[in-house]
């Protein structure tokens, strides 16, 4: 059979395994993302073969694939034209999903075959074993595990094609020696009985989806667009809980929202079961929202919908008494304040004095540009700010960002301080030691920058809890950052098979 006559949407794959079954055919599944595909897939595949009549590859789609910056590099139907030429594959389809399962309940295999790697399942880092075990076991079928020579995909690509820059594949290289993937899953493991108390502001992001026009006809150059679609995210202190949610066992929020919200039931609706959110009702203030315009490329403009004064003395003093009574039960408090006014002097004295362990980032945005700084704070034990941020707060533009960071970090007491830099990378600053390390940026594909701080945020927090190494919080900061850039907004958020899957990919 032609190559091209293998390859078959998922639809048709079940219809055609069906009438093989009738047949009395035993039918063979493997899945996978097959993105260089080399002589262990090979060998893998022939093995298969050798346990049934028809062998059929269901592969996953570009848009679920999750292994690193600028994977896959093949795109799907490449992949899939690769896996058809070869003689012992029957079919092929595109998998539209993160997980096998879909593609295991319309083949319905007689045998699923895996890699040897995956023989223990608690070794699989996604959980996702086990989700394809009970898929193919639900429907008679068994699982089967080849004992081919492995090679790994993700070590050709990172050696061999080029994904990063030299002075990436360099700290990587090095990195790596010092922590295998094994060493960082295990240090990741240990953030799990935490309590993380999050406080911020939430905030509704809204994307208007448009297509820009041209000028108007009168008026100059004021451009006009057409109205596509929109889309509603859980954005700010929301985003940020979600974040934590898989990787610590509990997670509080404590935020102000507008009177009679209407989005109330969309915020509890979007965060996860181990969040529990303790919402304040401004009695006037609006629930901040902010909306975007946006064509296919870029954001037009933004629209702030909310009160910069949400606060009432009765709201502040709750609030103010809410964490003296309640944030020393948590290991970590994450503060995201951006500085939209929901976070009074009052608040700040009590978190200061109230929190074991303060994690705090002070952003710059347009609605507080010049005078919203760390120095608000008298005491954070780790804080994160971008360039600009590190740099107001010290009225410093010119010395050396070492020197201005550790200044900062000194003056706030804190023990370690994150920097980011956009496509520069971040630092790491030990304060206590006056030690500063970069690392560069690992994200090579950049869909929307909306909330990759958030991420950096969460999980070099959670690091610096944990008493992790400086290095390590920066990278897994910097990992879930690079994550985060590939999302719309908010549309999904960091998960611990996500980032443990991406990390191993850099990793190897």
């Amino acid at each position: 059979m032609a190559p091209s006559l293998k390859v078959l949407t998922l639809d048709q794959l079940a219809a055609q395994c069906q009438t093989l079954r009738m047949q009395g055919q035993r039918i063979v599944q493997c899945h996978g993302t097959f993105d260089l595909l080399h002589p262990g897939h090979m060998r893998h595949l022939q093995r298969a073969r050798e346990q049934g009549d028809v062998l059929v590859v269901t592969l996953t789609a570009d848009g679920f694939v999750n292994k690193g910056p600028n994977r896959p590099v093949f795109p799907e139907h490449l992949r899939a034209e690769s896996l058809a030429s070869l003689t012992y594959v029957d079919y092929v389809a595109v998998n539209y999903d993160l997980t096998a399962v879909p593609a295991i309940t319309k083949v319905r295999p007689n045998v699923y075959v895996k890699g040897q790697d995956y023989k223990q399942a608690k070794d699989d880092i996604t959980g996702n074993i086990a989700l394809e075990r009970h898929a193919v076991e639900v429907h008679g079928g068994e699982i089967f595990f080849t004992e081919e020579i492995v090679f790994s995909s993700s070590s050709l690509i990172n050696d061999y094609l080029d994904v990063f820059p030299p002075a990436t594949k360099d700290f990587l290289d090095q990195f790596k020696k010092r922590w295998p993937p094994q060493r960082v899953i295990d240090a990741v493991r240990t953030f799990a009985d935490m309590k993380v108390l999050v406080v911020g502001e939430a905030i509704i992001d809204e994307y208007c989806y448009t297509t820009p026009m041209g000028t108007i006809g009168k008026g100059g150059n004021i451009i006009a667009t057409r109205y596509n679609d929109k889309e509603i995210f859980a954005g700010g202190s929301l985003a940020i809980a979600n974040h934590l949610s898989g990787f610590v066992k509990e997670v509080a929020l404590l935020t102000g929202i507008g009177p009679n919200c209407p989005h109330e039931p969309f915020m509890r609706q979007q965060l996860q079961e181990n969040v529990h959110p303790h919402f304040f009702h401004y009695e006037e203030a609006p629930t901040l929202v902010k909306r975007r315009y946006v064509d296919e490329t870029a954001k037009l403009f933004e629209i702030y919908y909310y009160d910069p004064s949400p606060l009432t003395e009765e709201v502040d003093q709750g609030l103010c008494a809410w964490i003296r009574q309640h944030a020393p039960d948590y290991d970590l408090v994450v503060v995201p304040d951006y500085g939209n006014g929901f976070i009074s002097p009052a608040m700040v004295d009590a978190l200061c004095d109230a929190a074991p362990y303060l994690a705090v980032n002070t952003q710059i945005n347009s609605g507080n540009r010049g005078y919203h700084v760390i120095s608000r704070y008298r005491r954070a034990d780790f804080v994160s700010l971008n360039e600009p941020e590190v740099r107001l707060a010290a009225h410093n533009r010119r010395d050396p960002l070492e020197t201005v960071a550790l200044q900062i970090g000194h003056q706030v007491h804190a023990k370690q301080m994150s920097i980011t830099m956009g496509t520069n990378g971040a630092m790491m600053l030990d304060i206590e030691q006056d030690q500063a390390m970069r690392i560069p940026a690992l994200a090579t594909q950049v869909v929307d920058i909306i909330g990759a701080g958030d991420a950096f945020l969460t999980l070099a927090a959670l690091a610096a809890r944990a008493g992790l190494a400086t290095e390590l919080g920066a990278f897994l900061g910097s990992t879930a950052a690079a994550l985060d850039l590939q999302i719309v907004c908010n549309r999904s958020f960091v998960t611990p098979e996500a980032l443990l899957k991406f990390a191993t990919s850099l990793l190897k």
